[in-house]
């Protein structure tokens, strides 16, 4: 009895979704109905700077938009939707059958980087990859239980060692065995520790040493960064893809509408495409970054 009432109360207790209202929802509450005056205009780039687009690219927007013909929301909203789209890339991950990809997979504590890991893993097991998972995050005990969790239950070998253990070695055990074996796609998890940005980069550029010295392989260093977190996300960006250097990112905690808006400030400041957007908790959410479909999305 008692277990089946705590059952209840943990259903109770849980959190409903935050509905966070879109940039479309958001200009339309405000405008719908109305002729846009200047005014309306600069409040436009208000609202754009709020939804993280940063003030650089919304004050570029609606320089661009007083010289348009704008004399309505939907109109204004075209505008935003067609210039926006012009900042994004469609670009993914160029994972080859039959020879030795690697993604590294970066990112601070806290993101969702393990889940994603998990995400990834079935994601290419869908399309039949051989896929290898390697724990170098060895200085967080509980992130190599987890991705042993998800391994064991995606039925994929996983390379990993205790606590403390020198990440580089386990890089070094989880090459040899993805030779051997045969695998498509070997995933690597590291440390995020941002705080320790010297010990974090002479960690990381002895993983590519070995890396490098193991053959020529393809390798993708993919940052994972949390979607809610506005331009924090564009901070860890710009400091891992000085450290190492980044190649596509995947923005996980989609599935709570976050803002969105950093992606623009991330493609259009350092360079870097997306290639994955997580959309949920399950391990099927995850979808390949299409500029159009996100477009769409920000603005529905």
């Amino acid at each position: 009895m008692g277990f089946f009432n705590n059952k209840k109360n943990v259903e109770k207790n849980k959190k409903e979704p935050v509905k966070v209202e879109s940039l479309g929802a958001k200009l339309r509450k405000f405008f719908s109905g109305k002729s846009l005056n200047e005014e309306d205009i600069d409040r436009i780039e208000e609202i754009l700077i709020k939804a993280d687009i940063g003030p650089s690219i919304s004050y570029e927007l609606i320089e661009k938009m007083k010289k348009k013909s704008v004399d309505n929301i939907e109109d204004a909203i075209d505008y935003l939707k067609n210039e926006m789209e012009k900042y994004l890339v469609d670009k993914y991950p160029p994972i080859e059958r039959g020879e030795l990809n690697i993604i590294l997979v970066l990112g601070v504590n806290g993101v969702g980087k393990t889940t994603s890991i998990a995400k990834l893993a079935n994601y290419y097991l869908d399309r039949k990859f051989k896929v290898l998972i390697a724990a170098a995050d060895t200085f967080r005990a509980a992130a190599t239980e987890q991705l042993t969790k998800w391994a064991t239950r995606l039925n994929i070998p996983i390379i990993k060692q205790g606590e403390g253990a020198d990440p580089a070695s386990v890089v070094f055990d989880a090459l040899d065995s993805a030779i051997s074996k045969g695998v498509d796609l070997l995933l690597i998890d590291t440390a995020g520790r941002l705080h320790t940005k010297a010990n974090l980069m002479e960690e990381l550029k002895k993983i590519e040493r070995i890396i490098k010295n193991k053959g020529d392989f393809i390798k993708n260093n993919l940052l994972i960064i949390d979607g809610t977190t506005g331009q924090n996300a564009y901070l860890q960006a710009e400091a891992f893809n000085s450290l190492i250097g980044i190649d596509g990112i995947m923005a996980t905690k989609y599935d709570a509408e976050s803002k969105g808006g950093v992606v623009f400030t991330i493609q259009k400041k350092l360079g870097i495409p997306f290639y994955f957007i997580g959309n949920g908790e399950q391990i099927g959410d995850i979808e390949e970054f299409k500029r159009h479909e996100f477009i769409e999305k920000i603005f529905g």
